[in-house]
């Protein structure tokens, strides 16, 4: 499964595969949702912390009419290096069975180990901590890169629900 995410990636916004990729990230997001928005500045430091111990990331756009041009846009205007894809057609949404954004899934090895919120920073839509209590994403990146291939685990996302494109 980690192969034909790759294949799609690569296939769908002329991203090249990693193969001696310890995991894959992908992160969702939108560019018009608050949450996701406000967490740029940690997704981005995850991806520059951990892209270099062999774990890929991917900030996938699930909007259905979001140019590529508004995509880089929204990179620049928060500060996104990480490789990012249009999902316009819910191809990695549907792998991942993601909900919201932002919503994070990990897979290792072809296999979905986690999907869910990057951490508690948000118990509700309006309700945000001063610190996340709990680091839901960077604990399976952590394990991983311990050797550890955790069993499935899912969280609860808060933010912005991803629409069905159907």
């Amino acid at each position: 499964m980690i192969a034909t995410l790759f294949l799609l990636l690569a296939a769908h916004a002329a991203v090249p595969s990693h193969s001696g990729s310890k995991a894959l990230v992908l992160l969702f997001t939108r560019s018009d949702c608050p949450i996701s928005n406000r967490y740029a500045p940690a997704l981005e430091h995850m991806y520059k912390e951990y892209s270099s111990q062999g774990i890929d990331f991917k900030l996938v756009y699930p909007e259905p009419d979001l140019t590529a041009a508004a995509m880089a846009k929204h990179n620049r205007d928060y500060g996104y290096s990480m490789p990012s894809v249009l999902d316009s057609s819910h191809k990695f949404v549907n792998m991942a069975k993601a909900r919201f954004t932002p919503e994070a899934a990990v897979f290792v090895q072809g296999r979905e180990i986690y999907l869910g919120r990057i951490d508690d920073w948000y118990a509700a839509w309006n309700e945000s901590r001063v610190k996340p209590l709990h680091h839901d994403l960077q604990d399976e990146i952590t394990a991983v890169l311990a050797g550890t291939v955790p069993a499935y685990r899912e969280t609860e996302a808060i933010g912005c629900a991803i629409e069905n494109t159907q």
